[in-house]
């Protein structure tokens, strides 16, 4: 049965929204972006924070479901557009392995690079979410290295998550430019789905910049 429940997107432009953006586009996934203007402070508005008391991006309203968080909009959308063939199935061998990695970006690579960016010492080994950085590092590199992709010859929603948080972070230095995540971001960012965001979303932060400095 068709589910017919209508989907909303809430975006913002070159946010971690984006990644859910080109999900989207990959899942070929009928939806209505709702933007959210973070330079005119939208995020922290009472409309926004209804829907986000984080007031944070990516989040989709799915009939009266609500789903907020990467990396539960990184399951719960290709599981609901499985004919993309985005995620393994619940008996898939491959299933364990890629929700792994989606909880790895989450749980380990996003309070590792922040660390590092913000040039904090990261607690004890006891008490750190990814224990130490090179050797988290070291993990992703390794499961890389085998590729082409994320579990090896499938390409899945979980190489969308991994390819922009690489191109982004590459970008700002606060991962090593290793010659498996280059190229594994050239060939995942490579996508036309990929450049059909980059340049929506482009047009959208020009949109926002000039109301920013009309306002």
């Amino acid at each position: 049965m068709t589910d017919t429940r209508k989907l909303t997107f809430y975006h913002s432009p070159n946010t971690r929204s984006t990644g859910v953006a080109i999900l989207l586009e990959e899942l070929g996934a009928p939806h209505e972006t709702h933007v959210v203007n973070m330079k005119a402070g939208d995020q922290r508005k009472p409309a926004y924070l209804a829907i986000n008391p984080m007031g944070k991006v990516p989040a989709v309203r799915h009939g009266d479901a609500l789903v907020t968080e990467q990396g539960a909009l990184f399951v719960y959308l290709p599981d609901l557009f499985p004919a993309a063939g985005l995620a393994p199935a619940l008996t898939d061998p491959l299933r364990g392995p890629w929700l792994r990695w989606i909880a790895f970006y989450g749980s380990s690579f996003e309070p590792a690079i922040i660390d590092r960016a913000m040039k904090r010492e990261p607690a004890s080994a006891s008490m750190s979410p990814y224990g130490d950085y090179d050797t988290m590092i070291g993990t992703l590199a390794g499961q890389l290295r085998a590729g082409p992709y994320i579990l090896g010859q499938k390409f899945t929603a979980a190489d969308i998550l991994w390819g922009t948080a690489l191109k982004w972070t590459m970008g700002f230095k606060v991962v090593p430019e290793l010659p498996e995540f280059v190229a594994y971001v050239g060939r995942v960012c490579s996508r036309p789905a990929f450049a059909k965001v980059a340049a929506s979303d482009a047009a959208l932060a020009a949109e926002h910049e000039k109301a920013a400095q009309a306002g």
